[in-house]
Order: structure tokens, then C-alpha cells, then sequence
């Protein structure tokens, strides 16, 4: 029988199991049908309620022989014991201590930067011999851990561990100055630095610092340049010819991802899967500072440095920094006073889509932005808000000379000239 010989019906996924199949549906029709008779919570799934339940059970039937300490899980005491046997084994840098030897020799490669494990693939190498082989993964797009909910699959068991916290909506790290709770260590982490402002990662050639490694990443970018592979169309260069064929398809019009549900087609596999969550409304992404969830990860990390205020690009001009290379691209057009979007109508040039979006609306007449008060229609969203303030009287420009309020903003500018001109 074929592995993935059940599918569903509303996004297409497969599924070995009859099962499996219907606890996956569940996501679409939200149906929760096992509830938890101490505290109420409702899940999808049996194996779900079962995990959530096991913290409810005062029967704790593993005890330490050491300090006598009970424990629920066999894991758990298996975690205990190791952290609490006699570590006699310490660091001669930084004093930290290890129950055996191997653990130790594995730790000082930290500070000695030896990576014995390398990639002969990609050339990267690693500290630990664990660490190159989840790597490796990677190329042979091997991915041994499968979410029996949802059937997604991962490379790494810790990545199913986290996603798995999606279904069952637990957040077992809470943040003990706000009481914040998170479902991943690493979001916790990251969530503490809004209190402290710490910036533990810095960058080794200007020594500005940031929150996060990915944000210093992205900085890094700026110094380096390092862009290897160039396209032999326009020159764009990227750093990994993966990266590099991938852009190709932007001259071929290449799409062979199209999505079954409404047939539109991408260039990329990971642009199918974030555009499928707009049919399915699923959010997996949620901000650790405000939970306020997303579609795509990129976009949470654009998100995040709201709360962080990291403006990791910078235009190397006038240096003014931004928080997206999107909105660098675009501010550098006004030193270059590029205009690279022109109406067909009437030829007029501009520098953003947007503003070129409105203009159209000239020649088409179209005014999708009415007025619910009195009905009138404008052809920008901006102009409904101004003319909103007639009806609220609202007046929020003044001049400082002779405290007079101005709806608009050109109105007082007009006023001022008045003033400069007697």
C-alpha cells in the first residue's frame, strides 16, 4: 500500500493511516473533542490529552536515591541524576564543570574554535560529531521525524518537539518577571532581553550589537559583501548558488509549485507552504514579546525588531538605518532618484509600486475608499482620513504664531506663507 495512500480533501496532505487522517482534519474544522476533567482544556487529539494530563497526576513513581526527590517521568530522573552526580571533571577557562571527561573535551572546543567535523559537501565543520550529522540532513533532504498531526516532517527531533507545542498550544517556560509563557527555551531567552535590553551578539568588525544572531547576520552581510555566485542576466549576486538557481525562475517565469486549491503558481516550494496558510488561516509563528502570531517566519523576524528596535541595514550614503533591506532598497531611490515604476497610460514615473497604485486610479477613475458617514469616495486611503476630520472637527495642525488649527497639513503650510509674506 502506498505510504501516503489517505489524503486530505481541503490542503492535500497524506497520510499512511485512516486515523491519522481524521485527527489531522481537525484542523480544519477545529473540532476538540477530548477535554482534560481538571482544568477543562479541550484537544484534538487522545495522545494530546494524555500528554497535557501527566502534569495534573500527583503519581510520581520515580524517587532519586540521592536526595530522595520524585519524579513523574523516567526521562525526567534520567535528567536529574546526570545534573546532580559529582561533576569532577572542570573547565580550566571558564570553570565550568562536567560529570565525564567526553563532555568536557567536547566544551573546550568552544574556546579553542577546533571544529574536527567537517561537511564534504559544503565544507562546514562542527564541534560535535551529532551536530554534523543533523547537518548533513540537509543535502539529502532527509527529514526522519513526522508530526502525527499534521504530518510535517523535520530534519532535527527538538525542531518536532517545538512544533508539536502548536497542537497542543502548551508553553512550558514562563518568564518569571512578567509571567509570560513560551513554548520553546529559545523564544524564553529571547523574551528575557526586552527586560534586560541585553545584546549579547556582536559584530567582530564595528562591535555593534544585537539581540539575536539572526539580526547580526544580517548586519554581517554589510561588511562582508560575501555574494559568490552572480546571475548572468541582470548580475545579482547570492551567496549560495542554490539561492542563485532559484532566482532564475524570476527570468524564465519558471513556477512549477502551484497550489491545488485556487492554481496559483510559485517559484519556490517554501512560498507554496506560506501561501497555503492563507487558505488554511493557519498562523504558526507567534512573537515572544507581544504573541501577536504570523503566517511566515520571515515576516515574525521583520516583527521582532519592532520590540528590539535593531535597524540592521544601513544606507551607506547618508546612514540612515532601516529595520527591512526592503525599505533600503527603496530609500537608496532617493539618492539615486530612480524611478523604476511608469504608468502605461500616460508614462509618468515613479519611485514606489504603491504611489504608482494610487496614481492608476486617475485614469480608471476608481475610488475604492468611501466615506461611511456621508458616502463620498477618494482614490487613497489617506484622503479619507483628512476628510474624515470634517466631520470630527478635528484640527491636528496648528501654527505656533497665531495658534490657528488646520485640518490639512498643506493647508497650514499655506497659512504659514501668509505670514512670511506680510
Amino acid at each position: 500500500m502506498d505510504k501516503r495512500s489517505f489524503t486530505c480533501g481541503r490542503c492535500g496532505k497524506g497520510f499512511s493511516e485512516t486515523y491519522l487522517l481524521n485527527r489531522h482534519f481537525r484542523i480544519h474544522t477545529h473540532e476538540k473533542s477530548y477535554s482534560c476533567d481538571r482544568c477543562s482544556k479541550i484537544f484534538s487529539g487522545r495522545s494530546y490529552l494524555s500528554q497535557h494530563y501527566q502534569p495534573h497526576t500527583s503519581e510520581k513513581s520515580h524517587s532519586c536515591d540521592v536526595c530522595s526527590k520524585e519524579f513523574t517521568h523516567k526521562s525526567t530522573i534520567n535528567i536529574h541524576r546526570t545534573r546532580t552526580n559529582e561533576k569532577q571533571y572542570s573547565c580550566n577557562v571558564c570553570g565550568k564543570e562536567f560529570g565525564k571527561k567526553c563532555n568536557l573535551d567536547t566544551h573546550h572546543r568552544i574556546h579553542t574554535k577546533e571544529k574536527p567535523h567537517s561537511c564534504d559537501v559544503c565544507g562546514k565543520a562542527f564541534t560535535q560529531k551529532s551536530h554534523l550529522i543533523n547537518h548533513y540532513r540537509i543535502h539529502i533532504n532527509e527529514k526522519p521525524y513526522s508530526c502525527d498531526a499534521c504530518s510535517k516532517e523535520f530534519t532535527h527531533k527538538s525542531a518536532l518537539n517545538n512544533h508539536y507545542r502548536t497542537h497542543t498550544n502548551e508553553k512550558p517556560y514562563s518568564c518569571d518577571v512578567c509571567g509570560k509563557k513560551c513554548s520553546q527555551k529559545g523564544s524564553l531567552i529571547r523574551h528575557y532581553r526586552t527586560h534586560t535590553s541585553e545584546k549579547p551578539y556582536s559584530c567582530d568588525v564595528c562591535s555593534k550589537k544585537f539581540a539575536d544572531k539572526p539580526t547580526l547576520n544580517n548586519h554581517y552581510r554589510l561588511h562582508t559583501n560575501g555574494k559568490r555566485n552572480s546571475c548572468d542576466i541582470c548580475g545579482k549576486e547570492f551567496a549560495e548558488k542554490c539561492n542563485l538557481d532559484m532566482h532564475y525562475r524570476i527570468h524564465t517565469n519558471e513556477k512549477p509549485y502551484s497550489c491545488d486549491i485556487c492554481g496559483k503558481a510559485f517559484t519556490q516550494k517554501g512560498n507554496l507552504d506560506g501561501h497555503y496558510r492563507i487558505h488554511t488561516s493557519e498562523k504558526p509563528y507567534s512573537c515572544d514579546a507581544c504573541s501577536k502570531k504570523f503566517t511566515h517566519r520571515s515576516t515574525l523576524n521583520k516583527h521582532y525588531r519592532t520590540h528590539t528596535n535593531e535597524k540592521p541595514y544601513l544606507c551607506d550614503v547618508c546612514g540612515k538605518e532601516f529595520i527591512q533591506k526592503g525599505n533600503l532598497d527603496i530609500h537608496y531611490r532617493t539618492h539615486s532618484n530612480e524611478k523604476p515604476y511608469s504608468c502605461d497610460v500616460c508614462g509618468k514615473q515613479f519611485t514606489h509600486k504603491s504611489t504608482l497604485n494610487n496614481h492608476y486610479r486617475i485614469h480608471t477613475n476608481e475610488k475604492p475608499y468611501s466615506c461611511d458617514v456621508c458616502g463620498k469616495a477618494f482614490i487613497q486611503k489617506g484622503h479619507l482620513d483628512i476628510h474624515y476630520r470634517t466631520h470630527a472637527s478635528e484640527k491636528p495642525y496648528s501654527f505656533d504664531a497665531c495658534s490657528k488649527e488646520f485640518t490639512r497639513k498643506t493647508t497650514l503650510r499655506k497659512h504659514c506663507r501668509s505670514h512670511t509674506n506680510k
